[in-house]
């Protein structure tokens, strides 16, 4: 276990978890802001990015589990993005459909948040998403992120980035 919050463990993934994570990367209601949702493929790659990223970074997409029953209900956590041409950390979630709107996803990105400041040398963490995504970074901006700014792009015509700095938490 790598985080322990009120309702939730987050942990590292691994193959094990490739039944309840292809059940939200495959999800199109879910994944209707990315450039695709996921096949069979890119999931089983997702994890192994995630696997590498933990044993290269010391931290990755970690999966969201349900304390009371121990099930995997997403991913949440810590990775490195390019964020208009710059490798910026940047805290990113995922949760079942059936689990949203229950506040997951903002208690897993608040312990991400606290996890990074406390465990890292980043004086910013940053999210971004599609600019139609509200529900993403209205997320973001639950656990204190504010608008920094939106950028031309290719995947997502137009991606909107938030951020949170160290000493404004």
């Amino acid at each position: 276990m790598i985080i322990e919050t009120e309702r939730l463990f987050l942990r590292e993934m691994n193959m094990d978890d490739f039944d309840a994570l292809y059940a939200v990367l495959a999800d199109p209601d879910i994944m209707q802001h990315y450039p695709y949702t996921f096949d069979e493929e890119r999931v089983r790659n997702w994890i192994e990015r995630n696997m590498n990223r933990y044993k290269e970074n010391g931290f990755g997409l970690w999966a969201v589990c349900l304390k009371e029953t121990g099930e995997m209900i997403g991913d949440c956590g810590l990775t490195l993005q390019n964020i208009d041409g710059k490798m910026l950390p940047e805290i990113g979630y995922h949760i079942r459909k059936d689990c949203q709107r229950k506040g997951y996803a903002k208690e897993a990105a608040s312990a991400v948040r606290d996890w990074a400041f406390e465990n890292t040398d980043y004086p910013s963490l940053y999210s971004y998403c599609k600019y139609t995504n509200e529900a993403s970074y209205k997320t973001a901006e639950s656990i204190g992120m504010h608008f920094d700014k939106e950028y031309p792009d290719e995947a997502n015509k137009i991606t909107h980035v938030s951020v949170i700095h160290k000493f404004n938490k």
